[in-house]
């Protein structure tokens, strides 16, 4: 009796863990299950965004009069959305792609900035060598900050809702608060239909 159970148990268990399937697809394919912010709302907003950013005519002026390229430090990409999503992928993106493109240079901000400054603190204490320690009062200041958000606009009716994204990002003259670059993009429109539950 007790061997018939714990055959039964296996056939139960074999079936419930046939029915999980798993299949790799390229990271570029479109997939949308919820209707929420995905990997592809990602990708679409950030290229184009990096696209504008890459022109932006400010860079280029900075340069030819100062000599230099500007330092750029990214400050706050808002969540202003009605849904959970991590707006740091999107920055992080901008960041890299105009660093590569050798038209500006970045210095760190936040939790980043706060951890290299108590190592450079910890350096200077007396338990590193004068020799190797990392001087005080060095740090580059930053020209330009980078900003941005990621909003939303809701529209339901009966069963059918559409979700239209509005993302935006900025840089603003730290010296003089002057924002010169503005870029949009709102080209990622969703239809819903049938939503179980509210989107």
């Amino acid at each position: 009796m007790n061997k018939h159970i714990v055959l039964v148990c296996l056939a139960a268990a074999g079936l419930a863990l046939g029915c999980h399937s798993v299949k790799r697809v390229d990271a570029d394919t479109q997939i949308d299950l919820s209707g929420y912010w995905n990997d592809t709302d990602l990708r679409l907003a950030s290229d184009a965004l990096i696209e504008k950013a890459l022109a932006v005519p400010a860079l280029t002026t900075f340069s030819r009069s100062k000599s230099r390229l500007p330092v750029i430090i990214v400050g706050n990409f808002k969540n202003a959305s009605d849904e959970h999503l991590d707006t740091s992928i999107l920055a992080t993106r901008l960041e890299a792609s105009i660093l590569n493109s050798g038209k500006a240079e970045f210095v760190v901000s936040g939790d980043l900035r706060d951890q290299i400054r108590a190592e450079r603190q910890d350096q200077n204490s007396g338990y590193t060598s004068d020799e190797s320690a990392a001087a005080l009062g060095r740090e580059m200041g930053a020209d330009y900050m980078m900003t941005g958000s990621v909003k939303t606009i809701l529209d339901q009716y009966n069963k059918t809702a559409t979700r239209t994204y509005f993302i935006t990002a900025e840089l603003t003259d730290i010296t003089t608060n002057r924002r010169v670059w503005i870029g949009e993009y709102n080209e990622i429109k969703k239809v819903i239909k049938n939503p179980s539950v509210k989107p």
